[in-house]
């Protein structure tokens, strides 16, 4: 029992570390410590080292210091070959539906659609559509008001001789981040507006292009009468195919920030080319 209580009194007597002045043998510096304050003392300097040096390691750039850990631009590089490679897949299965529709005509079968219309994950069986006198009457009156809009009736694009008399309607409606400036080469007008918006077709007239770049995301052009061709860049997601008709203010693509030029956040980029010439939309229409 004696060498118990010798061995508990060793754990709590105290012991002085001093720092003295060789010379004058002035003591500078001194602490009085217990073994067991010291060994936590120690524990807790070790904990506090392990610690702070894996918080430098994790959230700073001494971290691409480590051999084999990929640093910035390889980062980037990873990225853009991922995306390169994604648009690759979709192209090859392009080509592919492309060359069987083609085999199938040339053997005198009816050939399968190029793009998949419908969307799997919903099942449109279960739909059901009831009417009643209430929808009835808000057919008849949103009819009634569509007589008056500027951009239906028997006024056309076509029966107009100067852009002066073509009203476009705005494909979004938001706030102008970046304007037309044919100095910079910015021939359209950004416009910001609420993630996942709908983007409406300016005027009547047939879907010419749709596609995707690294610059300008998803884009989508349509060819309107009057040699008139809109352009909508940084879409999210497009709802329209090439070949399509589409009709002033009908939905053909969804706002993103797709791409890399001039993106920093959801907006849309916004052209109108007449003739071959840009146009300043800004001008034409009121966002």
């Amino acid at each position: 029992m004696a060498k118990d209580d010798k061995k508990k009194n060793n754990w709590r007597d105290k012991y002085r570390f001093s720092v003295t002045n060789d010379h004058t043998f002035e003591e500078v510096w001194r602490i009085r410590l217990t073994r067991y304050a010291a060994f936590l003392l120690i524990t807790f300097l070790i904990v506090f080292i392990i610690g702070a040096t894996a918080a430098l390691i994790s959230f700073t750039n001494l971290r691409e210091f480590i051999p084999g850990y990929p640093d910035v631009t390889m980062r980037r590089n990873i990225l853009i070959s991922a995306i390169r490679l994604d648009s690759l897949d979709r192209e090859l299965a392009i080509r592919d539906k492309y060359f069987a529709n083609l085999n199938a005509i040339i053997s005198g079968n009816q050939p399968t659609e190029l793009y998949e219309r419908q969307d799997t994950t919903k099942k449109y069986e279960a739909i059901k559509f009831t009417t009643s006198a209430e929808d009835s009457a808000l057919r008849a009156r949103v009819e009634n008001e569509e007589r008056y809009n500027l951009t239906l009736g028997p006024k056309t694009v076509e029966s107009v001789s100067s852009l002066a008399g073509i009203h476009f309607f705005p494909p979004v409606k938001g706030i102008i981040s970046g304007r037309y400036d044919i100095r910079t080469k910015h021939f359209g007008t950004d416009i910001v507006t609420k993630p996942r918006a709908v983007v409406s077709a300016a005027l009547d007239g047939t879907v010419i292009f749709t596609g995707w770049t690294m610059e300008t995301g998803f884009v989508i052009e349509v060819q309107h009468p009057n040699n008139i061709v809109s352009v909508y860049k940084h879409n999210s997601s497009i709802l329209k195919e090439t070949g399509d008709l589409v009709r002033a203010g009908e939905a053909i693509s969804v706002v993103g920030d797709s791409g890399e030029l001039y993106t920093s956040g959801p907006h849309l980029h916004f052209e109108i080319w007449y003739k071959g010439s840009p146009l300043d939309p800004e001008k034409h229409i009121l966002f």
